[in-house]
């Protein structure tokens, strides 16, 4: 089974159905993706696996219906396993690619052989290794896979396991990782963390390590409150308590100093969720 065969402008109107949209610019906005992307999908006549995905998870829907058009599956939905929505559903899908997510799609076909998995398809075997390199993710084959197997495309495309109760579960989130060093925010890759460390999945977390603290911020939260925050003072970032005070001002302290300041006066990077620290 091939999905390109299936009729692309089909597919979309489905898609659009699914999310409850009328046009293709909210589509656009809720994948984060240009809407000339979305035109090129009607001019090729075909959507992409990935966009497929995206949407069956956001929504619940089956692939089967998305792709085939199943009256019987119309309204069948399944259990989300994951609060994500949107682009960092996206983001999370694409950080699933490679060798694990083909190792996914050959235990569900029941092959040991990547060449068994290359034959069904009829792709080369140097397509797959460049997709293990690259760390790609597959989507065409991914739904092919779940539309021919049955096989749960939460578990093909996220990972995402049963419990001993049919629950799923996510048991791994990966977020990005920075080191706060002389004011300065500076990339150090990926952190990946058991997923009962975030209990609402929907914020914008990454992690920030200070000396030997970690600290898991939502920077989704860009307005202060009561409580401890990554915060931006005079072009340097740091991590500060933050307390409001009448008149518009904030009063902030660390281990450096406690000053009260105009709200004006400061940028909030994110929201302290949870302090990591290592016990000597």
């Amino acid at each position: 089974m091939r999905i390109e065969n299936a009729a692309g402008i089909e597919v979309l109107e489905r898609m659009l159905t699914a999310y409850g949209f009328t046009m293709q610019k909210e589509l656009a906005e809720h994948l984060g993706i240009a809407k000339s992307n979305i035109a090129g999908w009607v001019q090729r006549d075909q959507v992409p696996g990935n966009a497929i995905i995206q949407c069956s998870l956001d929504t619940g829907v089956t692939v089967q219906w998305l792709v085939l058009g199943e009256l019987a599956n119309a309204n069948r939905k399944h259990e989300r396993s994951s609060m994500l929505r949107g682009k960092k559903l996206y983001e999370e899908i694409q950080k699933n690619g490679g060798k694990a997510v083909l190792q996914r799609v050959l235990e569900a076909y029941g092959f040991s052989l990547q060449k068994e998995l290359c034959d069904q398809f009829q792709i080369s075997s140097g397509t797959v290794s460049t997709w293990i390199r690259r760390n790609f993710f597959p989507g065409d084959i991914v739904v092919a896979c779940a539309i021919e197997t049955g096989t749960s495309l939460d578990w093909l495309a996220l990972g995402i396991e049963k419990d001993e109760n049919n629950n799923s579960k996510l048991n791994n989130f990966t977020l990005a990782k920075f080191a706060l060093s002389a004011g300065k925010l500076i990339k150090k890759g990926e952190w990946i963390c058991d997923i009962e460390l975030i209990t609402n999945q929907q914020g914008d977390y990454k992690v920030v390590e200070k000396e030997e603290v970690m600290y898991i911020i939502d920077f989704s939260e860009g307005e202060i409150a009561n409580g401890k925050y990554l915060l931006e003072v005079d072009g340097m970032h740091d991590i500060y308590d933050a307390y409001r005070v009448p008149k518009d001002k904030v009063k902030l302290k660390n281990i450096h100093f406690e000053h009260v300041c105009n709200i004006n006066e400061i940028r909030c990077i994110g929201r302290i969720r949870k302090i990591i620290q290592n016990v000597y």
